[in-house]
């Protein structure tokens, strides 16, 4: 009798809040996740050793998803210790809210280089080494929606994760692969919560006629619902998880 190889999920920014929740929901699923972090290497390893604890498997691996040949690596590293990869999630990103014309060169670039460019690396590298049959879902944001004054450059690199999705998602015809993206509305986190008075973050919490904002945990179950084999029909789309707001 042969036994079932563990599936690996690899989660680019995911040493906390979305991430961190995405991480610790498929580990339960029983993947092997792999969680990628830029520079919080402490956050990832506690989040590492917590999984191990509890009898998953687990691994932190640095990569700024912003650079080609670092993606790459990464996607080697994986494989040489766990497997080839059967889930890929592209949760990293940064937000900075800032109204365009005051957008300096600097702030451009770097949106564009981690939302997009980052976006782009980890799906090129997917196209040749993802698993037949497995999943791939990138994190987008309800803000493309709601079009709110400071979110211009933001949500010009969401809606090219977007237009990525669809079209990935018929560019890997024939290998079973599905490509699908999620857009939260505002989510208690970190990246959230970081600079607004607590007037605005009510206002917000009152936007949805669900009236509360949005918690790692919510997103993370529609992320772990489109991991699965459940999911196998939804391709090529944006789930707006919002509690209604758009």
């Amino acid at each position: 009798m042969t036994t079932q190889k563990q599936k690996i999920a690899l989660i680019t920014g995911a040493s906390r809040g979305i991430g961190a929740s995405i991480t610790q929901h498929l580990a339960s699923d029983g993947f092997a996740v792999v969680i990628n972090y830029a520079s919080n290497a402490e956050t990832a390893n506690t989040l590492v050793n917590e999984l191990i604890k509890e009898g998953k498997t687990a691994l932190a691996i640095k990569a700024d998803v912003s650079q080609p040949a670092q993606v790459k690596a990464l996607f080697d590293e994986v494989e040489s210790k766990l497997g080839t990869i059967d889930v890929l999630i592209n949760n990293a990103g940064i937000l900075k809210t800032q109204a365009l014309a005051d957008t300096s060169d600097e702030l451009f670039e770097q949106y564009f280089s981690i939302n997009v460019q980052g976006v782009f690396n980890t799906l090129r590298e997917a196209g040749s080494r993802l698993n037949n049959g497995g999943r791939i879902i990138n994190l987008s944001s309800t803000a493309l929606a709601l079009n709110l004054p400071g979110y211009a450059v933001y949500n010009g690199t969401k809606a090219a994760v977007e237009a990525f999705t669809k079209v990935f998602a018929k560019e890997l015809r024939g290998r079973s692969i599905t490509v699908n993206a999620v857009a939260p509305g505002p989510v208690a986190t970190e990246l959230f919560l970081n600079g607004k008075s607590e007037e605005m973050i009510q206002n917000f919490a009152k936007m949805p006629p669900l009236e509360r904002l949005g918690q790692p945990e919510d997103i993370a179950q529609i992320v772990s619902f489109l991991a699965s084999p459940a999911s196998g029909w939804i391709n090529g789309q944006t789930l707006r998880a919002n509690g209604g707001l758009a």
